[in-house]
């Protein structure tokens, strides 16, 4: 079987999300398989170049993974002709100016969200990379995620009859790096920096509505700084500037209203970090990352409301558990090889910088409603 090698750029790999689920988890995790088999026969080969500003870190990622090719020079990189592919996990500041640097060497992009810091530097990306005629796409994880596959089934099957509403809980509790080290980096707590809960979750709540459920109308935000004081990786206070959890109503096409939370001021009592709940006039589901449950209007149990004598019933009991019918893999792997046999052989692939470029709108009108304390509309983009 023919293998083609398929030099992949990526940078931003010493960060958390960009080691362990773009390089180890999706790149590395396609070479320990034997590459990505083509529908045409070809077997694909990924071929990192890892790229990042810290030499010694670098070279120790690629001493502990068996790899040859790195540098803290990104010219460098694209400069080199096996690569054909730029992937950017970096902070969200430096993202726009290297995946305009990549496009203009004609490399095909592939970026993790938000793809620009603005909505007007996401149209761009996405207007140059048109016209450079490069394959491109964003990161939208959480649609290839097994419970969430399992509500996507549900609402294609009409399980939920009407759509009426949808309730999303995300968040824990990250701490504040003082007596206990946080679990994410401190740049997320600046705003200076790119940091702050709506930019960072406002672009998945906008694929996830939209894909699954309908797109989105509108958004009314509110945010808080609810922990103003921090102590970043060396152990030093600073004064957080962006917020660290957010509030938001989306009215969305068709009248169904949506409501989530996204906290990492939160301490969880729930089955999973996220949870989503439509309810339907046929039916309810509660999807978590893994876990989907359902129930059905036939099936549902008469609750009354008596505050005077304690609850009888196990609520949770009553509902039944969706099965999963098939192999789920990991959800940032599984958007790698759609996008990688998008790339070898001109497959289509839905996930593109424009389709970014909307999550950075939803997020950047989030911000705006929260400063303006009013309900905002989602124009749509022109493609």
């Amino acid at each position: 079987m023919a293998r083609t090698v398929i030099g992949v750029v990526m940078n931003g790999v010493t960060g958390r999300m960009g080691y362990r689920q773009h390089l180890v988890r999706s790149i590395l995790a396609l070479r320990a398989e034997g590459g990505l088999p083509l529908p045409d026969g070809r077997t694909l080969w990924p071929e990192p170049i890892l790229v990042g500003r810290g030499e010694d870190r670098l070279r120790e990622l690629a001493e502990r993974h068996g790899l040859s090719r790195w540098t803290t020079s990104l010219e460098e990189a694209l400069a080199d002709p096996e690569a054909q592919i730029y992937f950017d996990a970096q902070v969200t500041p430096a993202r726009e100016k290297a995946v305009r640097a990549a496009i203009a060497a004609g490399k095909h992009i592939y970026t993790e969200k938000p793809s620009a810091h603005s909505l007007t530097g996401a149209l761009e990306l996405a207007g140059l990379a048109r016209d450079a005629g490069v394959c491109n796409g964003v990161v939208q994880d959480k649609l290839f995620l097994p419970g969430l596959l399992k509500l996507r089934r549900l609402v294609d099957g009409g399980f939920f009859g009407r759509i009426l509403s949808v309730r999303g809980e995300f968040g824990y509790w990250v701490f504040e790096g003082d007596w206990q080290d946080a679990q994410r980096p401190s740049w997320n707590y600046r705003g200076e920096d790119g940091g702050g809960v709506i930019l960072d979750m406002f672009p998945h709540w906008r694929y996830v509505l939209d894909r699954i459920v309908a797109p989105v109308r509108s958004v009314y935000a509110h945010a808080a700084t609810h922990v103003p004081r921090r102590h970043d990786e060396n152990g030093r206070p600073y004064r957080a500037t962006a917020d660290d959890a957010a509030y938001g109503v989306f009215e969305l096409e068709g009248g169904v209203v949506a409501q989530i939370n996204s906290s990492w001021t939160v301490r969880v009592d729930r089955d999973e970090l996220v949870e989503f709940q439509i309810d339907g006039t046929e039916g309810s589901a509660v999807a978590g990352l893994r876990e989907c449950r359902i129930q059905h209007r036939a099936a549902t149990p008469k609750a009354v409301w008596n505050p005077d004598l304690p609850a009888t019933e196990d609520f949770r009991a009553q509902w039944q558990r969706v099965p999963d019918n098939q192999e789920f893999g990991n959800a940032f792997k599984a958007q790698w090889e759609l996008f990688l046999t998008h790339v070898a052989t001109g497959s289509p692939f839905g996930w593109d910088l424009l389709e970014g470029a909307k999550g950075v709108q939803l997020a950047e009108l989030g911000l705006r409603s929260w400063r303006e304390g009013r309900r905002l509309d989602v124009p749509e983009l022109e493609r």
